[in-house]
């Protein structure tokens, strides 16, 4: 994929197309250099740091495919949201934002996190008020909350030339909102949100990352695909269920993947966030390890 301009703000590649567990990068050229989300690519990052030059690093949010290449920049600023801000302090708080339990998987999650995305406890510099306005210097950047994948999740709207980062309500076919603070509701509220931001650019931290048109269909497609799962999940609960039948059943992805403990993961803690909603409608009750329809 190619680097794109849009005025003082740079579209950077990720690889592999900006898919898990990369991400497309912004950069916003200004008196105060910022790079969004450094988990493109490792070579262009150290050429942006050491050539143009970054004076912060913002995050949308505390997932590790967004922090992929920080340690690049341990001696920049560091800004994100409150909320998300101490899950990057601790390994012990980086898991218990995913809702990891004590045991084995606890540790095998460890230890990919730290082979593979060179996971180092780091505290924020600066943490992002909500709805803030900042200047860059000749560039103005709202910073938008958009909670639900993440309770502090963050989007960014630059002003001047109308682009909207849109983190990752990444209009893919797999929202995901299954953290021990994530919330379903405020994943549909924060897609509405976005939908309403007059921007004329659209840019998604994976996949195609760029639209050039408002993506209507793709937003809706989004939402469907959060009701769909709702609904094979009542059809499923016709009769009583564990959580390893739903988790069986791949409602999320569709079919057994690897790595195996990796995608039940994504299964469970989404099905799991269903359920408790479903239950606090009053639709679905618990007996024991069994849920069924009230």
């Amino acid at each position: 994929m190619d680097e794109f301009d849009f005025g003082p703000v740079r579209f950077i590649a990720g690889d592999n197309r900006g898919r898990y567990p990369f991400c497309h990068s912004l950069y916003i050229g200004g008196k105060r250099r910022v790079i969004i989300d450094p988990s493109s690519n490792e070579g262009r990052l150290i050429g942006l740091r050491d050539g143009p030059g970054v004076d912060e690093v913002w995050l949308s949010h505390y997932h590790e495919d967004h922090f992929l290449y920080l340690g690049l920049f341990d001696e920049r600023i560091l800004a994100m949201s409150e909320a998300d801000a101490p899950a990057l302090e601790s390994m012990e708080g980086f898991l218990d934002y995913y809702d990891i339990a004590e045991g084995g998987d606890r540790k095998a999650w460890e230890e990919i996190m730290n082979t593979y995305f060179h996971f180092k406890p780091r505290r924020a510099d600066r943490l992002f008020s909500a709805d803030e306005i900042i200047d860059l210097g000749g560039v103005t950047v709202e910073v938008i909350p958009t909670p639900g994948h993440t309770p502090g999740h963050v989007s960014f709207f630059v002003r001047e030339p109308g682009v909207l980062f849109i983190g990752d309500y990444d209009l893919s076919p797999f929202p995901y909102y299954g953290d021990r603070d994530s919330d379903i509701d405020q994943t549909i509220g924060s897609i509405r949100r976005l939908r309403a931001i007059p921007a004329r650019v659209w840019i998604s931290p994976h996949d195609r990352g760029i639209y050039r048109e408002e993506p209507a269909d793709r937003w809706d497609r989004f939402l469907a695909v959060i009701e769909g799962r709702e609904a094979r999940l009542l059809d499923l609960l016709a009769e009583p269920r564990t959580m390893t039948d739903i988790v069986e059943a791949r409602i999320v992805y569709g079919r057994a993947r690897e790595p195996k403990l990796f995608y039940d993961f994504g299964e469970m803690s989404t099905m799991r966030k269903h359920l408790l909603r479903l239950m606090e409608q009053g639709i679905v009750e618990q007996e024991g390890d069994y849920y069924r329809l009230a």
